[in-house]
């Protein structure tokens, strides 16, 4: 089973919520406040719109309460994720 590992730099309170890819550089801005991992859900639900897979193949493994965190993406490549995410 294909499964890739993700580094991303997440900015909870954003004024709206976007994804940002540059230079193998992730950074994702979310308007959820950083409470009862509200900004965690919809860091995961960010990453799975943008990379069109389900929420359930995509899980926060370290940086619960880090503004750096790392995602387990089950299912695809890692070649396969910075494809979909370039064309984010």
């Amino acid at each position: 089973m294909n499964e890739a590992i993700l580094s991303v730099r997440v900015t909870p309170r954003a004024s709206r919520n976007r994804l940002v890819v540059d230079q193998g550089d992730v950074r994702i801005y979310v308007t959820a406040a950083p409470v009862d991992g509200e900004a965690n859900a919809a860091v995961i639900e960010a990453l799975a719109k943008a990379m069109r897979i389900g929420k359930s193949s995509l899980l926060v493994v370290a940086g619960h309460s880090s503004r750096q965190k790392t995602i387990r993406i089950v299912g695809l490549s890692a070649d396969e994720v910075w494809r979909r995410l370039g064309t984010a």
